[in-house]
């Protein structure tokens, strides 16, 4: 019988005999991705679990869905973004983040100079109150129907105009307004509008609907068209089906600002914010 095992000395004479193996070619790496955007997603998620919002503001939330909102409007982490009348700050505090690695955030407020200066100061109170957060904000200036100063024309990726529209119909500047969005918007750009929403059939004279703060969605697109816009898309992400919008004070009747006190307080709380309508307008990119 043959043996066909070799002994191990035997083994490594032929081992050492043989000629080295050639060494492997490196499997090759992926380029680590450059630059990448953050998830938008994930940076909205942050900015509203963050520490820099008070639990008021976060109650909010249920009712304003921010996140659901500006992703319907198509809010991108690298985007030029102005925000409209900002007041105390309720979406400044969400878009400062998001945008400060990436983007550039523009505040505009009413001028320093004018009857609504305590607006701005509001604003500069907020950011004063948060340094860490709105250390990179940009601070404008939007008053109607002639202090505007929003930047260059072409120049804005994304605006965001949040239940201002009433009271420029209410002041007879609302034509002006969307006309001044509208040239600062690059061709291509986004308008998100939301607004408190009267119901349709009401005949009741559009500046008596104002001072309400309700406004027709038909008359608000009628407006933005007239100005150039082309409504996208609109979205029932902000509707509350229990607003019958008309309260003895109007809008302000609902929280936050419950104007009757306590007065039918639980009855207002139970129905809670306003009905509002939530439009995506875009400027035609030719």
């Amino acid at each position: 019988m043959i043996n066909r095992l070799f002994p191990l000395a035997l083994v490594g004479l032929l081992a050492c005999d043989s000629a080295p193996p050639e060494p492997a070619e490196p499997e090759p790496q992926p380029e680590p991705e450059a630059d990448a955007t953050p998830d938008l997603s994930v940076l909205l998620d942050a900015a509203l679990a963050a520490d820099h919002r008070s639990e008021d503001n976060r109650a909010r939330d249920a009712f304003r869905h921010p996140k659901e909102t500006l992703t319907f409007c198509g809010l991108e982490p690298d985007m030029t973004v102005l925000e409209i009348s900002p007041s105390a700050g309720w979406y400044s505090e969400i878009l400062a983040p998001v945008l400060a690695e990436r983007g550039t955030f523009v505040a505009a407020a009413p001028a320093a100079d004018g009857a609504a200066a305590k607006y701005r100061q509001r604003f500069v109170d907020r950011v004063e109150a948060s340094p860490e957060v709105f250390s990179k904000v940009q601070l404008a200036t939007f008053q109607l129907p002639d202090a505007i100063e929003i930047g260059e024309p072409g120049s804005i990726d994304f605006i965001l105009n949040t239940r201002n529209t009433h009271g420029w119909v209410r002041g007879g500047n609302h034509d002006r307004a969307f006309e001044a969005l509208f040239e600062a918007l690059r061709p291509g750009g986004v308008l998100c509008l939301v607004q408190h929403r009267a119901p349709d059939g009401d005949d009741t004279p559009i500046e008596e609907r104002a001072k309400s703060g309700y406004l027709p969605q038909a008359f608000v697109v009628e407006v933005a068209e007239n100005a150039g816009f082309v409504v996208e898309e609109t979205s029932e992400v902000n509707a509350n089906p229990k607003d019958t919008a008309d309260h003895p004070k109007g809008v302000w009747t609902l929280p936050p600002g419950l104007a009757l006190g306590e007065e039918d307080r639980e009855k207002y709380v139970e129905i809670g914010e306003s009905d509002r309508m939530t439009l995506r307008l875009r400027k035609p990119a030719g």
